[in-house]
């Protein structure tokens, strides 16, 4: 791959004078997360609401490249490429370096951009991240005081351990300030974002900021809680104009403030101010739609091999549907991972099914539901004959048709509408 300069001075949230020039785009390709905030809650993704955690679409590396050179040609601004989330990135290590990859071999001139909790960020990720020539780097650190973190997280995943209290906030912030000065010796810009939550780390940002500043951080982003739903911090309230005025003024001794903060979604596109990720939705599922040709076949969890009727959890086999010159044909019966593979399981059962277009269930959790779309297998809950089923399927027809045949799918997001599972409530 021959190198060229990258326009780093393009990026709309680094640059504040470009944010009306160009535009970004965030890849929603990270659905797990390694930490628990307080103030953070995923569980809607309602369109009609911008904040970091919420995305109404979960896409494979190869669906987030077919998309984005679908969304570069509807709004030509855009200059930046950018992972956060909708979980943590670093969570999701394979997936976002393979979408990262990607996106470098087809869009060279592309600034790629990653958004982190620093749990993940160790010397060996941040060697990747120099290889594809990330060129911006944003890691929230919330505390650099095991103490005050404490109360920022519930608890922290290191692996396979769960750490919680000011062990677990001890961990973070190792991570995070270690990961500033490897980022700096590559020569990737870093944002610091911070989190004000009131009554607990207000207080404290003066410190977070010249701490940051010594380790060599470039900017430094001071966002409003905003109380959410279902998070352990959802009654406090948000801090005022006055907070806000005092933590810039104490950060703005040590480093160059970012004021123009959307608070962006994990699907967030467009200018900065111009957000258009409901619009492009349909872009999305267009990227999609192209991936799948590319995958023959359809799984389906059934009991008898007639009707789409088995819950994903209790499944030990599903089959394998494909499209043949009189139909559908059944091609194989595969084993589902059992139960004791623990969390792993249902990355077991993505790959087990990796070569499948989508997975026809009579229900499914989260938790597979998140594996199972991070390698792009759309997962389809309904009940009825797989023959139908599989019609609308390979006819090209929306997904989301099945689910709406499944009586008792859905649940209210936070604007109040409802929404099917995975897809938001638009």
């Amino acid at each position: 791959m021959v190198e060229t300069r990258l326009p780093v001075e393009r990026h709309p949230c680094f640059s504040e004078d470009k944010k009306h020039e160009f535009g970004r785009i965030h890849l929603p390709v990270a659905p797990k997360c390694n930490i628990q905030c307080a103030y953070c809650s995923r569980k809607t993704d309602c369109p009609n609401e911008s904040r970091p955690g919420v995305s109404s679409r979960v896409l494979a590396p190869k669906e987030a490249a077919a998309y984005l050179h679908r969304a570069i040609a509807a709004e030509p601004r855009i200059a930046v490429c950018g992972i956060a989330g909708p979980g943590d990135p670093f969570a999701n290590t394979d997936v976002t370096m393979e979408t990262l990859r990607l996106i470098r071999d087809t869009a060279p001139e592309m600034l790629l951009c990653v958004s982190s909790n620093g749990l993940g960020l160790t010397e060996e990720v941040v060697n990747g991240l120099a290889e594809v020539r990330v060129s911006h780097m944003t890691i929230t650190i919330n505390a650099v005081d095991p103490e005050v973190g404490a109360k920022v997280y519930a608890w922290v995943r290191d692996g396979k351990k769960t750490y919680r209290g000011v062990e677990g906030a001890k961990l973070l912030m190792e991570r995070q300030l270690a990961a500033i000065p490897m980022f700096k010796s590559h020569g990737i810009e870093v944002k610091i974002n911070t989190v004000i939550v009131p009554g607990i780390n207000d207080h404290h940002v003066e410190d977070i900021a010249r701490v940051v500043s010594e380790l060599g951080a470039d900017v430094h982003n001071l966002i409003p809680m905003t109380p959410a739903p279902g998070a352990l911090f959802e009654d406090l309230s948000e801090p005022d104009a006055n907070m806000m005025h005092r933590a810039r003024r104490g950060s703005g001794k040590y480093l160059k403030q970012m004021m123009h903060c959307q608070r962006c979604r994990a699907d967030a596109v467009g200018l900065l101010e111009e957000d258009r990720s409901r619009e492009f939705a349909a872009l999305m599922d267009e990227a999609r739609d192209e991936v799948a040709r590319d995958r023959p076949y359809v799984a389906v969890a059934t009991q008898e091999g007639v009707l789409v009727n088995q819950h994903l959890g209790v499944a030990d086999r599903v089959q394998i549907w494909e499209r043949s010159d009189d139909g559908f044909r059944l091609i194989a019966d595969r084993p589902c991972p059992s139960p004791g593979a623990g969390g792993s399981r249902w990355d077991e059962l993505a790959d087990v099914v990796s070569d499948c277009r989508a997975i026809l269930v009579a229900a499914a959790g989260e938790a597979p539901r998140k594996a199972l779309e991070a390698k792009g297998v759309a997962v389809c809950e309904m009940e009825g004959l797989i023959d139908d089923a599989l019609e609308t399927v390979y006819g090209g027809q929306d997904v989301a048709k099945l689910r709406a045949r499944r009586n008792g799918l859905g649940s209210a997001c936070g604007c109040g509408k409802v929404r099917e599972p995975g897809t938001g409530c638009g």
